[in-house]
């Protein structure tokens, strides 16, 4: 389906004590079905909120968000969120912190012996049923991010939203979950978006880059398209001259191109608004 995630004009104003502050103004994109989909800027460019607006968590002030034609408006499990922070229930095993979802989507639609079965099942996709029984606490910052994942792909969502889920990570534990993901992706061929600040992460990872302007009234700048082949193998693609030019297409938007918008905005914006002596001298007049 080629619309099946639609976002269009997507706006949302945060009050503050000095009125409305915009944070996206007038986000477009339409994502397909089973298509993996990164969004990258510099901090503060309305990323988070964007997904946050995908999830359900927040309402957009103008504009909406439409999954399979329907309006978001609302979380719901057709939507799970996997966020930088495990947020595993520290008291519960990793087998305990996936089976709350299952039961909160599948009761009543499974039965006991049908959800341990898919309980297992998803914990084997991230490689973490050798842990089991095994607490926050007890396991690796990498292996609860595995629980986390897993957890959210055991509620069987229609997209998959991540918010830098390898951001807290070392650099190796980073790399074996994004392999992770990638057989994830290719087995079960289900919609993502992630967050990333990770130019490498977003190329390898993705179908489509979107690259945000920097807020206020953040939106989006250029959508780069990542037409490499698939299965991609890191180490191959690091002399790729393709992967190379997609890494520098988003690093130019990131630190150069983003410059000059900004310094047209600010040129646009100081034609606009009357200096403070021409200011005066009309007030005068």
């Amino acid at each position: 389906m080629k619309n099946y995630l639609q976002l269009s004009q997507v706006s949302i104003d945060f009050p503050t004590p000095n009125g409305p502050f915009r944070a996206l103004d007038k986000v477009n994109l339409d994502i397909a079905q089973g298509e993996f989909v990164s969004l990258i800027g510099h901090s503060g460019c309305g990323k988070s909120t964007v997904l946050n607006i995908v999830a359900g968590l927040h309402q957009a002030t103008e504009g909406g968000v439409l999954l399979e034609d329907r309006e978001v408006n609302a979380p719901g499990p057709e939507r799970a969120v996997v966020f930088q922070n495990h947020s595993l229930l520290p008291w519960l095993t990793a087998y305990q912190n996936v089976e709350l979802a299952v039961k909160r989507v599948f009761k009543g639609k499974k039965t006991k012996a049908e959800m341990k079965e898919w309980i297992l099942h998803n914990l084997s996709l991230v490689n973490m049923d050798h842990a089991l029984d095994k607490r926050p606490d007890e396991i690796s910052g990498g292996m609860k991010q595995r629980v986390g994942i897993a957890r959210a792909l055991a509620m069987e969502p229609k997209v998959l939203l991540m918010d830098e889920p390898f951001g807290a990570l070392d650099a190796l534990t980073r790399a074996h979950l994004q392999d992770s993901l990638m057989e994830i992706h290719a087995d079960l061929g289900n919609t993502v978006i992630m967050i990333t600040h990770d130019v490498d992460e977003a190329v390898l990872l993705s179908d489509r880059i979107v690259m945000m302007t920097n807020g206020p009234a953040a939106t989006i700048g250029d959508i780069l398209q990542v037409d490499l082949e698939r299965p991609r193998k890191r180490v191959e693609l690091a002399g790729d001259a393709r992967y190379n030019h997609f890494r520098h297409e988003v690093l130019a938007f990131l630190y150069e191109r983003q410059r000059k918008v900004e310094e047209i905005s600010t040129s646009k914006k100081s034609r606009e608004t009357p200096t403070s002596s021409t200011a005066r001298l009309a007030k005068q007049a």
